[in-house]
């Protein structure tokens, strides 16, 4: 009973927030609603006593809760900004995160602490070019034309949500190419802006020891930094099906982690584990911190204790709930954020599917986890792709060739990258023999993927991937994995 009571609670609310992602309801009635189910709760709990009821009225009661949940979060637009639209205006503002480097420009989140908003305050994502350096705490005077998101159309063809992409991290609206001017420092929190010291520092030592695009690659694979990519280099990516490998994403820290682990397999197995969760703390703290970062860190730690101890069926209800707080935290990250989607979907690949398949690579060698690696690799190439075909529209016939061969090559090049970071802040001349050996690694990878990239018929755009068919693939993995279980679930879970 307290399995059905769980799993009526958790995939409820994660409904609840998912229907309400996609259509408005309205909160009285949703009230009304939370009303009803309370009443059929104790109706089935008193009076008729079925425990199917009381699972069913937990279920709405927190389907309830969950559109509740997003509703309270979906805060409409500031009037006294919406007056502002497309005039040129004047405000002072806090940079909130650290900026985003493109290829023409730098992208900054600034907060707005000057006008008189009843609700949270606003952010605004402000476009500035290269004139100036602006580090997270600055405290700026923003002039310049404000205007709304929009919406647009892909290179693949793809409808993009632009604007709810924006408004899950509490942006509204944007200026670009702003007049800039930095009234004063450090107006942040003390601990996130070691974290960005921290980091900027580390990248800064990479691109002394590392030349371009190898150095970019290389703060792409260990912090997600691919924001500076040339649109040719960030389009091999895509192409060979390999752009997950700089991003923030739980699969990438989990293998990391993993290979942590199988550098410390002469100690006891605890203390390997807690050596791959230190190797998580460390990239969360050099990804300084973010949100995305912490999400990837932590289905990474759950993806290496399963792994580590066997103990799938636990972590799966483990795995669950953090979705589920995670939702709770900020419901907008369920439909609108694609990094966190495929951080669980990849999660559960490497999690329950891995295993199942490993015994088709009996013919690769156990040695460095090599044949652990391939799949792994496959596992999540093949869960991810409905997903990616559905939500970018591109289909890779070179990506799981790519992937193979450029993996293996990802945790000995991350090692020498954090070596030459580190030890680059100490004294340049310790990171030169690291640097050297992971520029070596990542012109290999860059040379693949180029090769790869350019394959005559190497991808295809399909923009519109039909949804129910991604739908139909994703409940036969659910019933391939989990088949035996759900049947328990219904027929066999005792009172």
């Amino acid at each position: 009973m307290r399995d059905r009571i769980f799993y009526s609670i958790c995939f409820g609310f994660i409904f609840g927030v998912l229907l309400r992602s996609l259509f408005f309801i309205d909160l009285y009635f949703t009230i009304a609603f939370v009303g009803i189910a309370f009443a059929l709760l104790l109706f089935f709990s008193f009076i008729s006593i079925s425990k199917w009821g009381i699972a069913g009225a937990i279920f709405v009661l927190a389907f309830s809760l969950g559109i509740c949940r997003y509703s309270i979060s979906d805060n409409p637009p500031p009037p006294q900004l919406e007056e502002l639209v497309g005039i040129s205006s004047e405000f002072r503002g806090i940079v909130t995160e650290a900026p985003e480097f493109r290829e023409n420009s730098q992208k900054l989140i600034v907060e707005t602490i000057d006008i008189d908003i009843d609700t949270e305050k606003t952010k605004i994502l402000v476009t500035v070019g290269f004139d100036e350096e602006f580090h997270y705490g600055d405290e700026l005077s923003v002039r310049g034309t404000l205007e709304k998101p929009e919406n647009f159309v892909t290179d693949q063809g793809k409808d993009f949500d632009y604007i709810n992409y924006l408004k899950k991290d509490g942006i509204l609206y944007l200026i670009n190419y702003a007049e800039v001017e930095i009234l004063s420092e450090d107006n942040g929190s003390n601990i996130k802006q070691s974290l960005f010291t921290v980091k900027d520092q580390f990248l800064e030592q990479i691109s002394f020891v590392i030349r371009s695009p190898e150095s970019l690659l290389l703060g792409g694979l260990i912090l997600g930094e691919k924001s500076a990519f040339s649109q040719e280099l960030r389009q091999d990516f895509i192409n060979t099906g390999t752009i997950h490998i700089v991003a923030l994403s739980g699969y990438n820290v989990t293998i990391v982690a993993e290979w942590i682990m199988k550098m410390f397999y002469f100690l006891p197995l605890m203390w390997s584990f807690v050596a791959g969760i230190l190797g998580i703390l460390l990239f969360v703290i050099m990804a300084g911190g973010q949100s995305t970062a912490v999400r990837a860190g932590t289905m990474a730690v759950l993806a290496l204790f399963a792994r580590a101890t066997g103990r799938n069926y636990d972590v799966a209800r483990i795995l669950i709930l953090v979705g589920v707080f995670m939702i709770i935290w900020n419901p907008l990250v369920l439909v609108h954020d694609v990094s966190f989607q495929l951080s669980f979907i990849a999660t559960v690949a490497v999690i329950f599917y891995a295993p199942r398949i490993e015994k088709y690579f009996n013919w690769m060698p156990k040695k460095l986890g090599l044949r652990d690696m391939l799949a792994v690799t496959t596992a999540c190439y093949i869960f991810v792709l409905p997903f990616v075909l559905y939500k970018m529209g591109n289909l890779s016939l070179v990506a799981l060739p790519a992937n193979v061969l450029v993996l293996p090559f990802i945790p000995p090049i991350m090692l020498l990258g954090f070596l030459t970071g580190f030890l680059g802040i100490i004294w340049y001349g310790l990171s030169v023999p690291f640097g050297y050996g992971a520029y070596l690694l990542l012109d290999y990878q860059l040379y693949v993927i180029n090769l790869l990239a350019n394959v005559p018929f190497a991808t295809f755009s399909l923009p519109s991937f039909p949804l129910w068919i991604v739908v139909i693939i994703y409940f036969y993995f659910i019933y391939f994995l989990f088949g035996k279980s759900i049947k328990s679930f219904f027929y066999d879970t005792p009172i």
